[in-house]
């Protein structure tokens, strides 16, 4: 008879969630470009994560910086264009 320790637990979604707060769909990005490990089917319809997988995948997000995303430049918006000064959007009456 295997032992229980020996087997890799999975978790379903709620559970990564709770473990990795980001977005179902940046989640499924990393997964495409090989950044975050990868989920499989159990069954048709239950998908999964290996526990142990994602838990060096934290451990390493841990040891290694990320650089912060930069701002956007507000100045390159379609709509709501920014406007400079005190009054700049108004015309003068």
């Amino acid at each position: 008879m295997a032992r229980s320790d020996s087997l890799p637990r999975t978790i379903k979604k709620p559970e990564l969630r709770q473990m990795v707060p980001l977005a179902d769909s940046t989640i499924w990005e990393m997964e495409q470009r090989g950044e975050f490990p990868k989920r499989f089917r159990l069954t048709p319809r239950c998908v999964v994560w290996d526990l142990s997988e994602v838990q060096t995948w934290l451990e390493k997000r841990r040891r290694t910086p990320v650089t912060p995303a930069k701002a956007p430049d507000v100045r390159l918006r379609r709509s709501r264009p920014v406007h400079h000064g005190a009054g700049a959007s108004r015309p003068h009456l």
